[in-house]
């Protein structure tokens, strides 16, 4: 592309005059620094933490650098198994700053908010839809833009499930729940199943954040803000987060606290070596590249139940925002804000996200009817009905999530410390961390 830039240049110079061509030559730049009289070329470093798109996030990337020659865009991936916070702190740390990356809602506004743009009067935030950009509002100023809505609960396969004569419908508490359980555990030799569940006791992600959310969302509303804002936890339902927690841990493949996303998704469930993982519609990529069929027909998603609630709805929310760095030239934010309009707004950004990347969108203006997988599909249609919950997780204090509650539950499944031991602490860091 720079070389069809330079070509252009060099044929309005010689209709302009021949001493202009005498003057030119293949190496020369404009006072601007491109090339042959071009815009001036703009880098966007993207520092992102969702691995599941990463490549399909890179062919639009291409895309995009395509109809846009003079802007190069560098992606980052830092995701999985490996802490994307401290990843982000190091990458600001060592002074190559960003110029977007990933925040995740009230707490990580709070903590970045002298590098965030505001982002108000950009296509994106316009056409977010209802509520998406709460929790990145401060003072009327819009500080991220939503990747997608996501939801999870526990993923099971229908065909076990059928052959072991268990309908899903009839699960709709701890009880039913347990008592499923054991049907299939009873029938493991002829369900060809290593166990029932595979518990990644490894990820603090998903038993000091999403596991928990379930459990302290409706302390909390099912608003973030009001998380956020509190000053104390109360774990009212502590009780019933320890028993899905010890249901997981007992008819899990052992050992748990080593049993990490990749091994529970690909290497067992996704090869039918295990029934149920408590996982989100962000799992159908690595469902589908090892086995397409399972993930597009033998799949279905159901809600943690929690005891004392009725009906506990999936936990629905945006994952993660993306931010702009008000910190980086001038030019670098504007063409940061850009490519973020175009990826959400434009017609070939749109067909990326549905089809490519699979997201269930954040922002109007999408054809919702060609969601295609099963999973994302439940997901949907529980945030039309309403039957949700919210990701209150976003408002936790930061790093309270994983590195103190999920580090515990750690020493909990390995024996280390009680349960009772889990919550104490984890109550004590939150009013810690409140009060400062």
């Amino acid at each position: 592309m720079k070389d069809l830039k330079f070509s252009k240049g060099l044929v309005a110079s010689l209709m302009l005059s021949a001493a202009v061509l005498a003057g030119c030559n293949s190496g020369e730049e404009n006072a601007s620094g491109s090339e042959g009289g071009g815009e001036e070329e703009v880098t966007v470093d993207i520092f992102q933490f969702k691995v599941e798109f990463k490549d399909q996030f890179e062919d639009v990337v291409a895309l995009y650098e395509e109809e846009n020659p003079n802007v190069n865009i560098e992606i980052t991936t830092v995701g999985g198994g490996e802490d994307y916070g401290a990843a982000l702190r190091s990458r600001f740390a060592s002074g190559n700053e960003p110029a977007i990356f990933n925040i995740g809602g009230p707490q990580d506004v709070a903590d970045w908010k002298d590098n965030l743009s505001d982002l108000t009067d950009t296509a994106a935030a316009g056409a977010a839809l209802d509520g998406t950009l709460d929790g990145v509002t401060v003072e009327s100023e819009v500080l991220g833009l939503p990747y997608n809505q996501e939801g999870y609960g526990f993923i099971y396969n229908t065909r076990l499930f059928e052959e072991a004569g268990i309908d899903p419908a009839s699960i709709t508490d701890f009880a039913s729940l347990e008592e499923a359980v054991k049907t299939l555990d009873s029938k493991k030799e002829e369900l060809g199943l290593e166990s029932v569940f595979a518990f990644p006791g490894k990820e603090t992600w998903v038993t000091g954040l999403h596991l928990s959310n379930t459990f302290l969302a409706p302390e909390f509303d099912n608003n973030v803000l009001t998380a956020f804002d509190a000053k104390t936890v109360d774990f009212k339902y502590a009780d019933g987060f320890k028993k899905i927690v010890d249901l997981q841990n007992e008819y899990s493949k052992q050992p748990t606290v080593s049993l990490d996303y990749s091994q529970q998704v690909e290497e067992l469930f996704s090869l039918e070596r295990v029934a149920i993982i408590q996982q989100g519609n962000w799992a159908y990529g690595s469902i589908a590249g090892i086995d397409p069929e399972l993930a597009d027909n033998g799949v279905g998603l159901m809600p943690i139940p929690v005891e004392g609630i009725e009906n506990a709805g999936l936990p629905v929310g945006v994952p993660m925002y993306w931010g702009v760095n008000k910190k980086a030239d001038e030019n670098v934010v504007k063409e940061s804000k850009e490519f973020l309009d175009w990826l959400y707004t434009s017609d070939a950004g749109k067909t990326a996200v549905l089809e490519d990347f699979k997201f269930i969108p954040a922002y109007e203006g999408y054809d919702t009817s060609k969601i295609s997988d099963p999973m994302s599909k439940a997901i949907y249609d529980a945030s039309e009905s309403g039957n949700t919950i919210g990701w209150v997780f976003m408002g936790y204090p930061t790093g309270w999530g994983q590195d103190e509650l999920g580090a515990n539950i750690q020493k909990y499944l390995s024996e280390e410390a009680s349960w009772e031991e889990v919550i104490d602490s984890a109550k004590k860091a939150w009013e810690t961390d409140r009060a400062k």
